[in-house]
């Protein structure tokens, strides 16, 4: 490995270090606004036991998203993004109907 590039790497991860500690601020932070679950259910015409039923939730889960007291993570947040943007390609792959 070339000399400059070792030195830049390890410099990068001196930063990255510094970051996480708090020592320095990062120079960007990616925010990401939590989706409108309320809205996404109404747009697709499904009630609330559907949905839950759709994204593999409890009814209180997705009570909880539609109220804000949570966030939806991991693979669910990925399945509401698909839902968002393609609600009857999803509807169908998933085998429901709205």
């Amino acid at each position: 490995m070339d000399q400059a590039i070792f030195d830049d790497l390890l410099q990068s991860l001196k930063e990255a270090k510094a970051i996480a500690r708090g020592e320095i601020p990062a120079s960007r932070r990616l925010t990401l606004a939590a989706p409108d679950v309320k809205q996404v259910r109404e747009q697709i015409g499904l009630s609330q036991s559907e949905f839950a039923s759709l994204m593999r939730v409890s009814i209180k889960t997705l009570q909880n998203w539609e109220q804000r007291r949570r966030n939806p993570t991991g693979p669910a947040a990925a399945l509401l993004k698909i839902v968002m943007t393609m609600p009857e390609l999803a509807l169908k792959t998933l085998g429901c109907s709205a």
